[in-house]
C-alpha cells in the first residue's frame, strides 16, 4: 500500500512574525481555511490503494500534528516523534520502519508538511507514474517544470536523451547563481527540486544501510527501543540524537543509481518567504495582497497582513508588512527571503518572539497573555470541551481565576466544585490545583497571577493525561519519567 509520510519539522523563520519555532508555518492557514499541513494530508487522501499515514514530528509540535490531522480526516494515523531533529533522511528512516511494521510491503510517498501545490489532479498523475517506477525498484523524486531562472532552489537534472513521465537522474545540484539558473531554464533538462519522494520502503533503508550505514544503524537501535505514548510512537532518546543530520538527497539520492525524477506542473511552492507567499496568493488590481483590517492609499505590489489591529499603508511600492500582536514586520518583497537575520537576532538575545506568540497553544487548548508588569499578570485561558489541565502547584505565584465562558470543574487541594459564568476562585501560592472543562463549549478564564516570579517553569507537575514529564516536590522532573525521553523544558 501507498503511506503518506509527512514531515512536520522545520520552523518557517522566513515567516516571521506570523510564523515562530513553537507555531511554524506548517500549521498556519497562510492560503486558504486549511493549515498547509491540513492540506498536505488531503491532497493524499485521493490517491488508491492509500495505506495509513505516518507523520514525523518533534516533541513539542507532537499535539498539534495529531489535532490538525485528525481535523483533517487523516486515516490509521502514526505520529513518530523525533527527540532532537536530524534532517530529512534519518525521519524518512524511521519512518520507514514504522511502515513495515504495519506492511510488509508498503511503498513511502513522502511529503513536507508544508508546502502548497495548486493542481491536485496533476500531482496525482504524477503520483502514479512514480508508483510504478518504485514498484520496479527506483527512488523517484519529483522535479517541478521551471517557470523562472529561480535561485533559491535546488536542482534535479534529468537525462537528456530519456522522455517519457519517468526519466532517470543525471545529477542533483545546489542553489544555483543567477546565469547558472538562466540556462537551466534554456536547456529544458533541469528542474526544482521539490524535495518530494516515492519508493519502496524497504528499497529506501536498503539503500541507505549501503550508502549511510551509520545513519541506519543509530535509526535502528532508535526504532528497536520505541515505546508508546498515547497515540504516539516515540523514538529512543539516546540512540537518535546519536544519529548523524543528513538530507535524502545527500544521504542517499545523490549516490544511488537508481534515482528517478517524475517531471511535474502542478501549481508547486515552498512558500518559503512573504515574497513567495504574494506571488502565490490571489492580488487586486494593483498587485497587493491585503488581508484583515487593512487601509491602503496609493500603494502597490505590497503584501499587507493585519492579525489584531488596523494597518494602515501610504505610498507603499514592492513591501510586505505583517502585524501581529506583539511583533510588526515591515520589509521590502525583493530582500523577504532576509527576514530571516531578524529572527536569528531575536534568538540570539533570547528574547521569546522567535519562539512564541502571544497565544501558545497546549493540548487542552490554549493561554494568551493580556497584561504583564512587575509581579503580576493576566492571561486568557481556553480549555477546548472535554480537557484538563495537569494536577500542578506552584512555588511562587498564586492565581485568581474568573469564568467568562462556559463551565469550569476545579480541584483545589482536597476540594473539588464547579463555577459557572461571572463566578471565581483563588488559588493560594503552594496549593495543588487543576482546572477542567466540565462543558460541552470552550471554556474561558481570565487568569490574574501575582507573585515575585510568574515564569512558565514555576509548575510542578504531579499528574497530567498528556503524558508530560512529571516533577517532583522541588518542580525537577522525575527521574524515572524523564530518562531518554529528550522531552524539553518548554513541554514541562
Amino acid at each position: 500500500m501507498l503511506h503518506p509520510v509527512i514531515l512536520c519539522g522545520g520552523s518557517g523563520s522566513r515567516l516571521w512574525p506570523l510564523s515562530r519555532s513553537q507555531y511554524p508555518k506548517q500549521f498556519l492557514s497562510v492560503c486558504g481555511e486549511r493549515s498547509l499541513l491540513q492540506s498536505t494530508v488531503q491532497r493524499s487522501a485521493g490517491l488508491p490503494d492509500r495505506g495509513g499515514v505516518i507523520a514525523v514530528c518533534n516533541q513539542e509540535h507532537r499535539f498539534l500534528v495529531a489535532q490538525q490531522l485528525r481535523e483533517a480526516g487523516a486515516e490509521a494515523l502514526t505520529v513518530v516523534l523525533e527527540p532532537v531533529g536530524r534532517n530529512t533522511a534519518p525521519a524518512v528512516a524511521v519512518a520507514a520502519m514504522q511502515a513495515l511494521s504495519q506492511d510488509p510491503e508498503a511503498t513511502l510517498l513522502v511529503m513536507p508538511s508544508d508546502h502548497l501545490v495548486g493542481d491536485d489532479g496533476a500531482f496525482h498523475q504524477a503520483v502514479g507514474y512514480g508508483v510504478g517506477a518504485a514498484a520496479q525498484g527506483r527512488l523517484v523524486t519529483f522535479g517541478i517544470s521551471p517557470d523562472r531562472a529561480e535561485t533559491g532552489y535546488g536542482y534535479i537534472r534529468a537525462d537528456g536523451g530519456r522522455e517519457g513521465p519517468v526519466r532517470p537522474v543525471r545529477e542533483f545540484i545546489e542553489k544555483p547563481d543567477r546565469d547558472t539558473a538562466e540556462s537551466y531554464l534554456a536547456s529544458g533538462e533541469y528542474y526544482w527540486n521539490s524535495g518530494l519522494f516515492l519508493f519502496g520502503a524497504r528499497t529506501y533503508l536498503d539503500a541507505l544501510q549501503r550508502y549511510r550505514r551509520d545513519i541506519f544503524d543509530a535509526c535502528d537501535r532508535a526504532f528497536g527501543r520505541v515505546s508508546a505514548d498515547m497515540d504516539f510512537v516515540r523514538l529512543q532518546g539516546e540512540a537518535f540524537a546519536a544519529c548523524p543530520a543528513e538530507s535524502i538527497d545527500c544521504a542517499v539520492m545523490e549516490k544511488t543509481r537508481d534515482a528517478a525524477v517524475v517531471p511535474m506542473d502542478c501549481g508547486w511552492s515552498d512558500v518559503g518567504d512573504w515574497s513567495t507567499l504574494h506571488e502565490v496568493t490571489m492580488t487586486d488590481e494593483t498587485g497587493n495582497v491585503l488581508l484583515g483590517d487593512v487601509l491602503v492609499e496609493d500603494t502597490e505590489g505590497s503584501y499587507v497582513r493585519a492579525e489584531g489591529r488596523l494597518v494602515a499603508a501610504v505610498g507603499v511600492e514592492n513591501q510586505v508588512i505583517v502585524e501581529t500582536p506583539d511583533a510588526v514586520l515591515v520589509a521590502a518583497r525583493d530582500r523577504a527571503q532576509d527576514v530571516k537575520h531578524i529572527v536569528e537576532r531575536l534568538r540570539a538575545e533570547g528574547r521569546h518572539e522567535s519562539n512564541v506568540h502571544r497565544r501558545v497553544y497546549r493540548p487542552w487548548g490554549s493561554y494568551e497573555g493580556i497584561s504583564q508588569a512587575d509581579r503580576f499578570q493576566v492571561k486568557r485561558i481556553v480549555v477546548d470541551p472535554g480537557q484538563r489541565l495537569s494536577l500542578q502547584m506552584h512555588h511562587h505565584r498564586a492565581e485568581h481565576w474568573v469564568v467568562v465562558r462556559g463551565t469550569a470543574r476545579v480541584t483545589r487541594g482536597d476540594d473539588e466544585f464547579l463555577l459557572s459564568e461571572d463566578q471565581s476562585t483563588y488559588i493560594p501560592l503552594g496549593v495543588r490545583h487543576r482546572l477542567e472543562n466540565a462543558g460541552v463549549i470552550p471554556l474561558e478564564v481570565i487568569e490574574v497571577q501575582t507573585g515575585s516570579y510568574l515564569g512558565e517553569d514555576d509548575i510542578v507537575r504531579f499528574d497530567d493525561v498528556y503524558g508530560r514529564v512529571p516533577t517532583d516536590a522541588k518542580g525537577a522532573p522525575a527521574e524515572a519519567a524523564n530518562e531518554g525521553s529528550g522531552i524539553s523544558e518548554a513541554e514541562r
